[in-house]
């Protein structure tokens, strides 16, 4: 598991042993797994358990402020994209 950012008490985590396509899991008192290139090359919920609303938006809002970073990271820890 590879900490790839941390902020508003979350921390975004990349599996190096995980599949396409690329994504990351947020964790805060839960979790949620997001897609980077959802539709429309915009990140997007895939799910999410045990985090309130207000961790959700703040996930989702790290994850589009971040994508770029994100992308690359999952490029370099796995070697491909969707």
């Amino acid at each position: 598991m590879v900490t790839v950012f941390r902020a508003y008490g979350l921390r975004v985590v990349i599996f190096p042993d995980d599949h396409l396509p690329a994504h990351v899991h947020v964790f805060g008192d839960g979790q949620a797994k997001i897609d980077l290139l959802g539709a429309g090359g915009l990140p997007a919920l895939i799910w999410a358990e045990g985090m309130t609303r207000t961790e959700v938006r703040d996930a989702m809002r790290i994850v589009k402020a971040q994508q770029t970073l994100l992308l690359a990271r999952w490029e370099s820890i796995h070697g491909r994209l969707n």
